[in-house]
């Protein structure tokens, strides 16, 4: 009876490290950990993006002020980002106006409307993940061009 009662007692603190051991690298995301980095979309919704040749998968470069510019599956953008409590926006974005073909042109629609709207922001390892109501982006970190 007590080894059975010692047992239950100990089971809460079992669970807790268990669960502390099973975190992810996910924390809240300072300026710091976005900036000066070159981001690039590997993956729209949690599928991998697919763009036919000649066309280049879009990306995110955020200089060490947010400064933000990069490629949106079309044209190229700029704007200032914005970061507080965990979600991420690029305020007054401006953009380049050349027209592509339909993969590229709803790469793009996808891309600058999730960037303009605030979107839950994450890092795990060398992924940035924006999540917003509509879709869910997942970028790859590498070194600024």
């Amino acid at each position: 009876m007590r080894k059975r009662f010692l047992a239950i007692l100990a089971l809460p603190a079992i669970l807790a490290a268990c669960a502390a051991n099973n975190s992810s690298n996910t924390h809240v995301i300072a300026e710091s950990d976005l900036a000066t980095h070159n981001w690039v979309l590997t993956k729209v919704d949690n599928k991998a993006i697919d763009l036919p040749e000649p066309f280049k998968a879009p990306n995110l470069e955020l200089g060490t002020d947010l400064a933000a510019n990069g490629h949106s599956g079309c044209n190229r953008y700029f704007g200032q980002a914005e970061l507080k409590d965990g979600k991420l926006r690029v305020e007054k974005m401006g953009m380049t106006m050349m027209a592509c073909p339909e993969p590229a042109m709803k790469m793009e629609r996808i891309m600058s409307s999730t960037l303009t709207e605030w979107s839950d922001a994450s890092i795990t390892g060398n992924e940035l993940t924006l999540t917003n109501a509509d879709h869910t982006l997942t970028f790859k970190r590498t070194e600024t061009q």
